[in-house]
């Protein structure tokens, strides 16, 4: 199907953040007071969800705003070190040359995002909507709708989580998930899936 509008999520989909996540976490648990993790078992952990991660290191929901202002805060010293996924810029300006619309909203702050992405790239987003909460996106999403006057059934919400599947449906948007991701595709299956992309090259025929 093509869409008008094409929303990013960004960590997992469209940068490859996760071993930076795996890298930085027992840092930041011992920080915040929760339960380190065994980074050599990190296979394990992309079949959880996010609220089944939480419970798993027994962070109570009050300290993840915290905790992900941390991350963001190590992410900023680090992200010249953080690449995108082999084929995003590529899938990026063609969608852009083609005449969709590329947004992103993510949980991560606007710097990281435009950081990693680097100028040129970050110039063909025409709205980014960055720092909420991870169970935060539904209002966000709705926002850059409005914002590009686009309705729901034109755009898509192209993630990697569980949550970013919730809250595409929740908006009324196509959930289009990511294959190369922070979670695996069978746990994505379980949210509900309007497409699936096995490599970002896919990403190519939703112009």
């Amino acid at each position: 199907m093509n869409y008008r509008l094409a929303i990013f999520d960004f960590d997992g989909t469209l940068a490859d953040s996760f071993p930076f996540f795996l890298s930085v976490f027992n840092t930041i648990a011992d920080r915040h007071g929760f339960r380190r993790i065994d980074t050599a078992r990190a296979g394990e952990l992309r079949h959880y969800g996010v609220r089944q991660m939480m419970e798993h290191v027994g962070m109570p929901a009050w300290k993840l705003p915290a905790a992900s202002r941390t991350f963001m805060a190590m992410m900023k010293e680090n992200a010249g070190a953080i690449a995108l996924f082999d084929g995003i810029a590529e899938a990026l300006r063609f969608l852009h040359a083609r005449g969709v619309l590329v947004t992103v909203v993510s949980s991560n702050s606007e710097h990281n995002v435009r950081t990693v992405l680097g100028p040129e790239l970050a110039a063909l987003v025409v709205q980014f909507d960055c720092g909420m909460s991870i169970f935060g996106k539904t209002s966000r999403i709705r926002a850059v709708l409005k914002r590009c006057g686009v309705g729901p059934r034109d755009a898509i919400y192209i993630g990697d989580q569980g949550t970013d599947a919730d809250a595409s449906r929740k908006a009324g948007v196509d959930f289009g998930a990511v294959h190369w991701g922070y979670a695996t595709i069978e746990a994505l299956r379980q949210h509900g899936c309007a497409d699936e992309f096995t490599t970002p090259q896919d990403l190519h025929r939703i112009a």
